[in-house]
């Protein structure tokens, strides 16, 4: 007889430039499962930096979990996805566009770009709140991600 095990503690890649958004995705990872590391990047510069290893970033582990803005500064989130997707080493973290932009053409490109998941921020915050949680359960308990 086999019992259901815990599920692994992730870390999670946040890139965000929004301090707010920042704050309360936080807020719902805490809230939701204690074991997973959330890392914060600003913009998408430090994104790649963080996945590189390079830098202030030197040492970084590995994201099991990628939640990605598409507004970002130095480099866009449509960008950074462009490199995380086309890298063999990178290519297999589960990359969720996590933003305000609900433009199809956004979507569109974002899903051809491989993205795994789309997500439009909600404004209000139990329901932006909730969303977090629903990502959290889903790629953290529900799928197995893959492990390098």
């Amino acid at each position: 007889m086999t019992f259901p095990t815990e599920p692994a503690p992730v870390d999670i890649l946040l890139v965000e430039d929004d301090p707010g958004d920042e704050l309360m995705t936080r807020e719902a990872f805490e809230d939701n499962k204690i074991g997973n590391t959330l890392h914060v990047v600003r913009d998408g510069q430090e994104a790649l930096d963080f996945l590189y290893q390079r830098g202030a970033h030197e040492g970084a582990p590995r994201p099991d979990l990628i939640l990605l803005d598409l507004n970002l500064p130095k480099y866009d989130g449509r960008q950074v996805l462009e490199q995380i997707k086309s890298d063999e080493s990178l290519t297999h973290i589960p990359v969720v566009v996590l933003t305000t932009s609900s433009a199809e053409e956004d979507i569109l490109r974002s899903y051809r770009l491989h993205a795994n998941a789309y997500v439009t921020k909600p404004v209000d915050l139990e329901q932006f709140i909730a969303a977090i949680r629903k990502i959290d359960d889903f790629f953290v308990t529900v799928v197995r991600l893959p492990r390098p």
